[in-house]
């Protein structure tokens, strides 16, 4: 009886140890040049998926870059998002309706948070940016709250 419970104890311990060596191995690293950049849903921005399934659950990571002038009016998400300004000025505004007057202006290194169902809109002035947004998967595009594209000065 101890022959068996030592032979089960050492099997379940190879088994905890190949699986610690399994997650270890299972780690992803991506360099800039590694990224597959596709086109957007929306016209004008470029996506590259770098964690996970965009149509399956789980979480997601991904860069978009942003032409310079670029407006996205009032919208919602369904899952909190977090973000992290890359490369340019990345500006956000919080409300129903576009309003240039309340746009925040993030700088590369900046970061910050969406709420779920929280209103929000974007813009892109005179560069491009570049953001990582992590997210929850399935991914669900924006639920526009604000009727009109608006066009920045």
């Amino acid at each position: 009886m101890r022959a068996i419970h030592a032979r089960l104890a050492a099997a379940v311990a190879m088994c905890l140890v190949a699986t610690v060596v399994l997650a270890q191995e299972a780690g992803r690293t991506v360099s800039p040049e590694e990224l597959k950049w596709v086109p957007g849903r929306t016209p004008g921005l470029e996506v590259a998926f770098i964690v996970g399934n965009r149509k399956a659950p789980g979480p997601l990571v991904y860069r978009v870059k942003f032409p310079p002038n670029f407006v996205i009016r009032a919208h919602t998400h369904r899952d909190e998002r977090t973000y992290t300004v890359l490369s340019g000025t990345w500006y956000v505004g919080w409300g129903t309706h576009f309003d240039d007057a309340k746009l925040k202006a993030l700088s590369a290194g900046s970061f910050y948070t969406e709420p779920a169902g929280a209103p929000h809109y974007v813009a892109t002035k005179g560069e491009p940016v570049m953001v990582q947004i992590t997210a929850t998967g399935p991914l669900e595009y924006h639920r526009f709250v604000e009727p009109a594209p608006v066009a920045t000065q």
